[in-house]
């Protein structure tokens, strides 16, 4: 993911949503979100070049997510980031003892945020400290920087979420939406990262519509405090055309995953 939102208990009856995007060139390769082949009890996009996710969930209400860090620099590592996604969710190891194995290889990954969950809550394991804390009841924004850096697309989503929520709109398709916001901050506004002027622009909005880099998925999930998970995502190509859109559902922890 680029920009990740984690509501943590801030809804009534959802104790965890995670509502995010992820931002990729498009040419490279990807399946849609999906139960696994390998882990059907698990949804998630597959990113076909390494193996990983970016955003998974399993039918438990298990699930993880990664953005990476923006430094300017090229991030050539052994390891690829979406591998600490897909194995925490497929696996069952304890959040603690998971992220002591993450930050034992700490090095050996390029820079990231990762976002935990399971049944003893939301931990994120901060990138910039490379430690592992829990998340709070709260409404939490991360992006490619540090935790606590406040970027334009950070405070307006996070404003855009809160918003909504005072209006009583939470449905999934409402929610989906306010991650298609192109807003453009002015450039004095914008974070020095180290890529220049024109490719901050670039990445700037919360939704990025580009012909060779963009916003590849939207994606939301849910889980309900009776056990029922759910996971919907939005795709697109090239210029932000839609390409496909599918809602998965759980309705017992127990259960099989199906198209809603």
């Amino acid at each position: 993911m680029c920009i990740l939102l984690i509501a943590v208990d801030r809804l009534i009856d959802w104790p965890l949503l995670l509502l995010g995007n992820r931002d990729e060139f498009h040419a490279r390769a990807t399946d849609a979100a999906q139960p696994w082949r390998s882990a059907p009890d698990c949804v998630g996009g597959r990113d076909r070049v390494a193996g990983g996710g970016w955003l998974m969930q399993r039918n438990d209400g298990r699930v993880a997510a990664v953005t990476n860090l923006r430094s300017g620099l090229p991030a050539q590592s052994p390891r690829s980031r979406g591998a600490l996604v897909r194995d925490f969710v497929v696996g069952n190891q304890p959040v603690r003892e998971y992220a002591e194995g993450v930050l034992a290889h700490f090095d050996e990954y390029g820079p990231f945020n990762l976002v935990l969950g399971d049944a003893s809550g939301c931990w994120l394991i901060d990138g910039t400290t490379a430690k592992l804390r829990r998340l709070p009841r709260g409404v939490h924004v991360i992006s490619n920087g540090a935790i606590d850096v406040h970027w334009p697309k950070v405070e307006r989503l996070r404003s855009r979420f809160e918003s909504a929520l005072a209006r009583g709109v939470h449905d999934d398709a409402a929610l989906l939406a306010l991650l298609a916001d192109t807003t453009l901050p002015a450039d004095d506004e914008l974070p020095d990262t180290g890529v220049g002027l024109e490719r901050e622009r670039l990445l700037a909005p919360i939704f990025i519509r580009g012909e060779h880099y963009g916003t590849r998925a939207s994606s939301l999930v849910m889980r309900h405090a009776d056990g029922s998970v759910f996971f919907r995502e939005r795709s697109f190509g090239p210029n932000a055309v839609v390409e496909d859109e599918v809602y998965w559902e759980c309705l017992e922890i127990e259960g099989e995953w199906r198209l809603g």
